[in-house]
């Protein structure tokens, strides 16, 4: 195996398991504030994932608050991963329908 050969498939793998790192972040961020799996959210119609992404924009202003004052209960891994939420829940289909593969890889 070359080095080049070698550079692409660690970068490659090193990608991959930064986007598995993103979706678990997702998932536990919801799991824990709305008490959401993403795959069900994935699975709505537009109504049902427009009213989720309203409670996710409260949920974020809400962190953003408690950031903002310092609060004891902060959490930046959690801001960060209601904010990745809410822009997959905004973007088109086809990449949502990738986060709910399962194995979170796009």
């Amino acid at each position: 195996m070359s080095a080049t050969e070698w550079k692409k498939q660690r970068d490659s793998f090193l990608a991959a398991k930064e986007n598995e790192r993103n979706v678990a972040r997702q998932r536990a961020a919801l799991q824990i504030l709305c008490g959401v799996d993403l795959n069900a959210i994935a699975m709505q119609d537009e109504e049902s994932r427009a009213h989720m992404c309203r409670r996710l924009k409260r949920l974020i202003e809400r962190e953003r608050l408690k950031g903002a004052k310092g609060h004891w209960s902060y959490d930046l891994n959690r801001h960060i991963g209601l904010k990745q939420t809410l822009d997959s829940l905004r973007s088109p289909q086809p990449e949502m329908a990738s986060v709910s593969g399962g194995d979170g890889i796009k």
